[in-house]
Formats: C-alpha cells, structure tokens, sequence
C-alpha cells in the first residue's frame, strides 16, 4: 500500500495498477442534469459548515513534493483502510434514486472505479477543465489542477439497504442481490449516549476520502457526486481535519479536541496476523466481502465548554491517562500496558469507569479494530458553544466487533461529555484488481 514518489518538478509517476490510455469524458447524463436540480446538489452543503476553514488551509504546511504522493487504487484490499492515515477527510453518504435499477448501481460503481483511478493518480477527469466544446461543462471542477495527488485514497462502502431495500414500500431486493447479503451485516443498535440526527446518519453507498490536502479531498467528493447524478444523491457528508488515530506506530499518536491521545492499543497496519483475525473479512463471507472489510463512522459531539471548565486530575480520570505523555495513570510510556489491578489509598489507580479501561482489549475478550478517526468543527451555535468533535472510523472484521467495544462503554465517564449525533455502517469489498470496478464479484 505504499504510494509512488513522483520526480520532482514532474507529473504523478506511473504506478501498477494504473490503467491504460485515456478515459472517456464522465459527464452526468442528460437524466442527471435533470436529477441535478433536485437532490443531490444541496447535500454537499451537509456537514460543511467548516469548509471555507478548511479549504482556505489547502495551500498552507503541504510542499509541492508532500502533496506529490501517489497511492495505487487497486490492490488486494482497497486503499485507505492500512494506508498510513492522512491530516484530511471528507466522507460522504449517497442515496440510490428511486426507481434505479441493478444496471444503474453497476454502471455508477464502473463510473465511480474509473474515476478513482485517475482522481488518486492526481490526473484530471475526461478533457479536464477545458472541453472540446465551450458550451459544454469541464469533465472536471478544476479545484484541485496543480494540487497534485496528495496520497489521495477512496475507500467504497455499500450499505445494508441495497440489499433490503428501504423497508418503506418499495422491492425488498431492488438491485437483485439480497442473496449475497452477509450473514454478519445487520444493522447497529441502539446504544447509550446516542442522540442520532437520521439526516447525517446510513446511506446505501459511502466513499471515504483522505488526503493530505483539503481540498484534493473534496474535490474528490464533489466530482463522484457529480458523475452519479441521475443514480444517486449525496445524503450528508463530513469534513475532518488533524486526524485522530494513527494506523502505524512509525506516525505519532495524535491528539483529539479534548486534548488527550487515544486508541493506542488498536490494530496498526504492520500487525498482519491481527489484520487476518480483527480486520479483514474471510471465508465466513460471500466471495465478494473476501479481503474487505466492514467501516463504521460515528459522528460524536463532544461539549467542548463543559469539558474546558473540568480540572485536570478529572480529565486525566476520565481517560485514565495523563494528558501530556498520554501515558497510563499507573506509569509507563504511552504504549506500555495499562496496571489495572493497581490501586492507591485503597481505590484503583485507573478508575473502574476509565475510558482506557472500559476500551481495553482485556476488558473486551481481546476484540480490537483499526481506527481512522477525525476532528471536526462545524460552526458555532447561537450560543457561542462549538459544534466540534470527533468523527470515529473504525474497520472491523465483524460488526460485532464494533457493538461488544460500544456497549462495554455504557458507563464511560466520558459520557458526560460527549454525544453520538451520527451512526453509519458499511461493507467494505475487497480491493478492485485492474480491469474491475468496486464489487464486481457482488454481480458476478
């Protein structure tokens, strides 16, 4: 999974994978314009309110040669799930039209596959921004012209609800592939702390984009919804900043808005046995899951202002870590083992509802996940409070995995000052083999 340097001064370098010759202009169909003045456009403004932020740092702590960096799109499982994590995020959830059919989602994910391809080579889409014809649009927005690459990476989620259908009246197997549906793929419950906002939650599609440029992310965003038009809408979408994991222990763990380190004991992208037993997905599935994986996203909010007023020793008891080191409370270095049977005065060290210990591996049966989060900032409300907090990504085998570590926070002391605002959860094929688009094997 590691990305081509290109030469300096020079286009992206060719690398395996890459398809051969050029593409045809992706143009939304004379179906699509139409589809494009109703829904769809409007969604790109979900989540967003931190786009003008974050678009105006595009130019800023990225060289020519950082934002150089290609990550081969085909592969044994899909690019951005081991890939070492980049600073930016925009992840977006799509809708099928209604009354799309199977060769509508086939010839989007073939739409979507091709253009994947050239978006994380850093080369435009069809002509580029300046077409044959001038009375046409550009096959490509043109945002991202001269950004580069910047070790761009398009992981594609299918939900639930193509295999079901809706539930609202409609064909319980609209795409005709109700009978690949994975035993493990039901929907997450319910769970404490919960107070999920339906617009901003589920999806039947999703694409995580990351980069090390802003706006080479949505740009990546903005042109798959515009070749989907007239099949799918875009539902909601998140930008992220700062990420808050580390997918490898040669990256720094990074801080979340609390201003602590998290999530150090999860699955790194070297650990390759814990991969095959925590992340990818195996011959329990359908052959069209084999290498992939399932993604959930929980988009939590986190009250910034209570959380600012608490003291340190009831941050640091929270996690049970110490804010600066981010070292467990009973000693050590930030990755050495947490003492939870230590106690002082007669009281654990680390408190029995410590995030660090409610999380832990050995408090879970040993289920761990990798975990790809963001920090996010929407805005501020009338009352001068943020809108700002985390938004978890996690890859599991399982999404069972997901449920066990979500319950066993019930009790999290954390709880107090965070809420769950947005839930979603996909399946996650495996990587696309040249020649493919995502999930092929599905339609096989």
């Amino acid at each position: 999974m590691n990305g081509a340097m290109e030469p300096a001064g020079g286009e992206p370098e060719e690398v395996e994978g890459e398809g051969s010759g050029e593409t045809g202009a992706l143009r939304p169909s004379r179906r699509g314009l139409l589809g494009l003045l109703g829904a769809g456009v409007a969604g790109l403004a979900v989540g967003g309110a931190g786009g003008a932020a974050i678009a105006a740092s595009a130019a800023g702590g990225q060289t020519a040669a950082g934002r150089s960096s290609v990550v081969p799109f085909h592969g044994e499982h899909q690019a951005g799930i081991v890939t070492p994590a980049q600073d930016r995020l925009h992840f977006a959830a799509f809708n099928m039209v209604s009354g799309s059919s199977r060769d509508d989602l086939i010839q989007l994910l073939r739409d979507w596959s091709e253009a994947a391809e050239r978006l994380t080579q850093g080369r435009p889409l069809g002509t580029g921004l300046e077409p044959g014809d001038a009375l046409l649009p550009p096959d490509d927005t043109g945002e991202a012209e001269g950004l580069q690459a910047g070790n761009l990476t398009l992981t594609f989620g299918l939900g639930r609800s193509l295999f079901t259908g809706s539930g609202e009246g409609g064909s319980e197997d609209p795409y005709g592939i109700r009978s690949q549906l994975p035993a493990a793929f039901e929907p997450l419950p319910s769970f404490a702390f919960d107070l999920l906002e339906p617009a901003q939650s589920g999806g039947d599609l999703c694409v995580q984009a990351c980069a090390d440029d802003p706006q080479v992310a949505v740009h990546a965003i903005r042109n798959l919804a515009r070749i989907a038009v007239g099949r799918t809408h875009l539902a909601w979408s998140q930008l992220g900043f700062g990420r808050t994991a580390s997918t490898s222990r040669r990256q720094d763990t990074p801080r979340n808005l609390f201003g602590f380190k998290d999530g150090t004991m999860n699955v790194m992208s070297d650990e390759t046995e814990a991969l095959a037993e925590h992340v990818w997905v195996g011959d329990e599935a359908p052959a069209w899951l084999r290498g992939g994986s399932y993604i959930v996203t929980r988009k939590i909010l986190m009250t910034i202002e209570a959380w600012d007023r608490a003291s340190l020793a009831e941050q640091e008891r929270t996690f049970g870590r110490t804010k600066l080191a981010g070292a467990p409370l009973t000693g050590g270095g930030e990755f050495d083992h947490p003492d939870f049977a230590a106690e002082r005065d007669g009281a654990p060290v680390i408190d029995m509802a410590a995030h660090v210990r409610l999380a832990h591996p050995d408090q879970n049966g040993g289920t761990r996940i990798l975990r790809r989060g963001y920090n996010y900032v929407d805005g501020s409300n009338e009352l001068g409070q943020l809108g700002a907090g985390l938004f978890f990504i996690s890859f599991q085998r399982d999404p069972a995995a997901f449920v066990r570590l979500q319950r066993s926070l019930k009790h999290d002391l954390l709880g107090e000052y965070i809420r769950h605002i947005s839930s979603g959860l996909w399946a996650v094929p495996g990587g696309v083999r040249r020649g493919e688009f995502v999930g092929q094997r599905l339609f096989d």
